[in-house]
């Protein structure tokens, strides 16, 4: 029988993971009004309805579980502050920068929030396999909510690979293959990458 996850740590990991989502749906209203691709807007307002919904789930999850979505902890702490900074930095670049540099930094600072979120998950889903009383809460949310952050983390660092390319004045791929090829794992992510030639 696999070890029973830690439960003062696992509730932890959840309003870490419910902050991430509040933040995230912040990062990508202030990303979207940096956005200057029309393919990457449409993107990230995908996104953020996706994001609204993953909030949904963990605030499912919190109540089947008998948790307070408003409990504090040094953790989500840190996570507010790194969102909020996120944000500001976004605001910050469209406010002194190019509207290309300011939609770079946009995408970086997804890329940043979406690393997290995704860990977020793959954690959720490690300990809904270890069984307990909330393992089948935790899968079903794991299972409705992975793939997309697969998606976002994953298809994201694509459009920032290819905007850095653009703005350092080299053919870019835009939209990037992650689009093109669905991308769905870090293997896929990957393989796309190496086959970028194959679309200049």
């Amino acid at each position: 029988m696999a070890k029973q996850a830690d439960s003062a740590q696992v509730t932890e990991l959840l309003l870490q993971a419910l902050e991430t989502e509040r933040g995230g749906i912040k990062i990508y209203t202030a990303a979207i009004q940096a956005a200057q691709n029309d393919d990457l807007r449409a993107e990230w307002e995908e996104y953020l309805e996706e994001t609204r919904t993953h909030e949904q789930v963990l605030t499912r999850v919190f109540e089947a579980m008998g948790l307070d979505t408003e409990a504090k902890s040094p953790g989500r702490d840190v996570v507010a502050h790194q969102g909020a900074s996120l944000v500001a930095a976004i605001q910050m670049a469209m406010a002194n920068a190019t509207a290309e540099a300011a939609e770079l930094v946009a995408a970086e600072c997804v890329v940043l929030a979406e690393t997290k979120d995704h860990q977020n998950w793959e954690l959720i889903g490690k300990v809904a396999e270890q069984g307990g009383p909330s393992a089948k809460v935790l899968k079903a949310a794991h299972e409705a909510v992975e793939q997309d952050e697969d998606h976002h983390l994953y298809h994201t660092m694509g459009w920032c690979r290819e905007l850095w390319i653009q703005s350092l004045g080299m053919p870019a791929v835009l939209p990037p293959p992650e689009e093109i090829k669905k991308v769905e794992t870090a293997i896929g992510a990957s393989r796309a990458e190496q086959a970028r030639e194959e679309y200049l």
